[in-house]
């Protein structure tokens, strides 16, 4: 047997003075009457005596601590194999991505969406990207999906003067994040620019091995906004983004307001991602115990404190 917290078993300490001071419980009385006196005084009727109270209080507290200690059988180490994916994910912050086509606008859609995706991911290394006309990195890889979600919940972009939509910079980024890596995948979340030739990103991917999937985050009806003269144009979305991923071997999806579209995003993703080299880990195969001297502890407390009375004969 082994203890968790082994260092808890020195309060036992104090449960040597506590016995000492628990047998001298009784004494001022026994100076006072005799036995058989205060055999008469004694309630028949009540419940246990103050001395057996103490008593029970007392072991209620050893258990007590032997639970904090965290007792535990130790059954030696077994190896276990991970499995792990790896996908760099890019959020589109141009100023057209702040159009309100979607609601509450693109760019907090896609934020929404990219929360959502991580809900369905399963054994998948993350990163997060922010990109315009130059990409920048908010998270390196990670499993841990609530910090990434707390990263996109802070993504703001609106005090940055931001014009432009470079997909190539994004794939640059990726391409760092994981140069380690033989295979590599992005994903973006795009209204896809206003680019309509995407051969230069498309022989980078190619060149690189990078597999490219978009999810586009605007409506083909588009919205309106000042142009650099002053002239108000409607920008849609760019359908031309879809030749990047389809001929990359990714996959295109255009924006639902159904939340299960990401549950089938996720899922073609991970069809198409490489396991990466299964790692073994050892971990340790240990049985708790710690809830036996906490029941007991529970038991003895409840006794002292609340002892029935005895019966009459």
């Amino acid at each position: 047997m082994v203890f968790e917290h082994s260092l808890v078993l020195l309060l036992l300490i104090v449960i040597v003075p506590l016995i000492y001071f628990a047998k001298d419980l009784a004494s001022p009385l026994n100076r006072v009457f005799s036995k058989d006196i205060l055999k008469k005084l004694s309630s028949k009727k009540g419940g246990l005596s103050q001395k057996v109270r103490t008593y029970l209080l007392i072991a209620s507290l050893f258990f007590g601590i032997v639970a904090l200690s965290r007792p535990q059988i130790d059954n030696g180490e077994i190896k276990v194999k991970t499995k792990s994916k790896s996908l760099v994910t890019a959020i589109d912050i141009s100023k057209s991505m702040f159009l309100k086509d979607l609601y509450p606008n693109r760019f907090e859609f896609a934020k929404a969406k990219f929360k959502n995706l991580l809900d369905n991911l399963k054994d998948t290394k993350v990163a997060l990207l922010g990109f315009s006309d130059r990409a920048f990195l908010i998270a390196p890889l990670t499993s841990d999906y609530q910090s990434l979600k707390y990263l996109a919940d802070h993504l703001k972009a609106n005090y940055l003067n931001l014009k432009g939509t470079s997909i190539l910079q994004a794939l640059y980024s990726a391409n760092d994040l994981m140069k380690s890596k033989d295979k590599k995948a992005i994903l973006i979340f795009s209204d896809g620019g206003d680019k309509k030739d995407f051969s230069k990103e498309i022989e980078y991917a190619k060149n690189h091995n990078i597999k490219v999937f978009v999810y586009a985050t605007a409506t083909k009806k588009g919205a309106l906004i000042k142009d650099k003269n002053g002239n108000m144009v409607n920008l849609k979305l760019n359908e031309a983004i879809k030749n990047l991923a389809l001929k990359t071997g990714g996959a295109y999806m255009e924006y639902s307001l159904n939340s299960s579209d990401m549950r089938e995003l996720a899922q073609i993703i991970e069809d198409k991602l490489s396991i990466e080299e299964t790692k073994e880990e050892s971990i340790k195969n240990r049985v708790e115990l710690f809830y036996y001297p906490l029941t007991i502890s529970v038991i003895l407390l409840f006794i002292g404190l609340f002892s029935l009375p005895r019966r009459d004969r």
